[in-house]
């Protein structure tokens, strides 16, 4: 694979490759919702230049207002027939990108939420600004997080900032996450995706097996606890998804009003 290769040009994945960075696009504008597919495409995307010392480091970006809003629960976004065996399938796929051995920066604009959040921390490093928000919205839809955000959100900022970002579901913004360590460089506005190629032609710069090498030391069984919280997550979520807390939740989400929970 050569420098500025393009390796995918689907419509809603782009991949590229330039001087051993490897930028995996997401283009699903605004929201940049994901499903199976789309999870799927660059997990895939990613092994592939994983199997290759010619990319040492990978950027995921994504198109658009934001970053990633997770999954699309609306009509036709592919949960509505089967939500468990879609959300197995997804997770089946999400558990591989905790298995690359190359350290992955995420350039978050705008908003990551929900699986969009862990999708951003399955990643190495975040880099964000000001105006970008990181939201645990499961609560306020009556389910439980996903993603493997269970091991990686209190892996990154610890146990109670993340039970407060789960429990509450409020949004923290681009200053407080980095603050918190959840955002680990805060770019100019806008220039997120700038600052982290940057960053990542620095990493690229070092010996890669040795990079390989001492990310598998720190990350340790990482990829093991985050498959066995997938497996937990799912049976919560579907456990939960069967509630009228959960129906009223995602109701509410896409009509753009508070929910009222009764626990049901």
């Amino acid at each position: 694979m050569t420098a500025d290769a393009e390796t995918h040009p689907e419509p809603d994945l782009s991949v590229t490759l330039d001087h051993g960075v490897g930028l995996l696009e997401m283009r699903r504008p605004p929201a940049n919702f994901f499903d199976e597919r789309l999870i799927g495409r660059i997990v895939d995307a990613a092994r592939e230049l994983d199997d290759t010392l010619d990319c040492r480091v990978l950027v995921l970006a994504s198109e658009g207002k934001h970053f990633c809003a997770g999954a699309d629960f609306g009509a036709g976004g592919g949960f509505d027939s089967d939500r468990v065996a879609v959300s197995e399938r997804l997770y089946r796929r999400a558990a591989q990108l905790f298995e690359i051995r190359i350290p992955i920066i995420a350039a978050v604009q705008g908003a990551a939420v929900g699986g969009g959040l862990g999708l951003a921390c399955a990643a190495d490093f975040r880099v964000a600004d000001e105006n970008s928000r990181f939201v645990a919205n499961f609560a306020m839809l009556g389910f439980h997080q996903g993603f493997g955000l269970s091991v990686t959100l209190p892996d990154i900022v610890g146990r109670q900032v993340a039970a407060d970002m789960l429990l509450s579901a409020r949004p923290v913004r681009g200053q407080e996450a980095h603050r918190i360590g959840l955002a680990d460089r805060l770019a100019e506005p806008g220039r997120q995706r700038e600052h982290s190629l940057a960053w990542a032609r620095e990493l690229a710069s070092a010996a890669p097996l040795a990079v390989r090498s001492i990310r598998s030391t720190l990350r340790a069984d990482l990829a093991r606890r985050v498959a066995e919280a997938l497996r937990h997550e799912l049976a919560e979520q579907s456990r939960l998804w069967a509630t009228k807390d959960c129906a009223e939740g995602i109701a509410a989400n896409l009509e753009r009003r508070s929910p009222i929970f009764r626990g049901e």
